[in-house]
C-alpha cells in the first residue's frame, strides 16, 4: 500500500473504518428478544437494552435459572452443587466463566453461610438467596484467591455464583427475585 497516493490512501482508510463500524453495530445473537408488547426495532430510536442471557435449552449437566429485576428477566444455565463435595469445590480452579453460566449451591434448608475464594482464579459475584427466591445480599466481584469469609447476612437456602460484575450488568439488587425449582414462593 505504500505506492498509493495520499488522497486514494485516505479514501481506502475511510472505507475500511466504515466497514468496521457497520460490522460492530450488529445485534449480538445471544441477546434476548424484546417482549411482543414492545415497539418494533424500526420504531425505536435507541437500541434495546435487553440483558444478554442464555438462549435455548440447557446443555447436559446444567439447569435454567432466571433473575427477575425491574429491568427484566435474564436466563442463566447453572450447574447445581447440592452435596458437600460439590459445594466444597464450587468454581475452584476455573479459568473462565461465560456470562450466561453460573453455579447454584443448594443447602436444602435455610441457614447462615459464608463463602470464600480459596483456589478460585476468577472474580465472582456471590448472590445469597432466601428460601422464597428473594435475593438477600450480593458480594460483588469477590477477590480471587482470598480466604476472607464472605457472610450471607441471614438465612440462605441457595447461593448463586456468576462471573464477576455480571449482577451489576443485569441490575440485580437485594430484594430482586431468583426463579429456579429449589425456591418455593407462597
Amino acid at each position: 500500500m505504500s505506492s498509493l497516493t495520499g488522497p486514494l490512501r485516505g479514501l481506502i482508510a475511510t472505507a475500511g473504518a466504515l466497514a468496521l463500524l457497520a460490522a460492530c453495530s450488529e445485534r449480538p445473537s445471544a441477546q434476548i428478544a424484546p417482549a411482543a408488547s414492545q415497539a418494533p426495532a424500526a420504531a425505536v430510536s435507541a437500541p434495546a437494552k435487553a440483558p444478554i442471557g442464555a438462549v435455548g435449552e440447557a446443555p447436559a449437566g446444567f439447569e435454567v435459572l432466571e433473575t427477575v429485576t425491574p429491568a427484566g428477566r435474564t436466563r442463566f444455565f447453572v450447574e447445581i452443587a447440592d452435596n458437600d463435595a460439590e459445594r466444597e469445590r464450587g468454581l475452584m480452579f476455573r479459568k473462565s466463566l461465560a456470562p450466561d453460566r453460573g453455579m447454584l449451591f443448594d443447602f436444602k434448608t435455610p441457614r447462615e453461610v459464608a463463602f470464600w475464594m480459596r483456589n478460585t482464579l476468577i472474580p465472582l459475584d456471590i448472590i445469597y438467596i432466601q428460601a422464597d427466591g428473594t435475593v438477600l445480599s450480593i458480594a460483588r466481584n469477590a477477590m480471587p484467591l482470598s480466604e476472607s469469609p464472605i457472610p450471607s447476612g441471614g438465612p440462605t437456602l441457595g447461593v448463586l455464583e456468576l462471573a464477576g460484575g455480571r449482577s451489576a450488568e443485569i441490575g440485580l439488587m437485594p430484594g430482586d427475585r431468583i426463579e429456579h425449582r429449589i425456591f418455593k414462593r407462597d
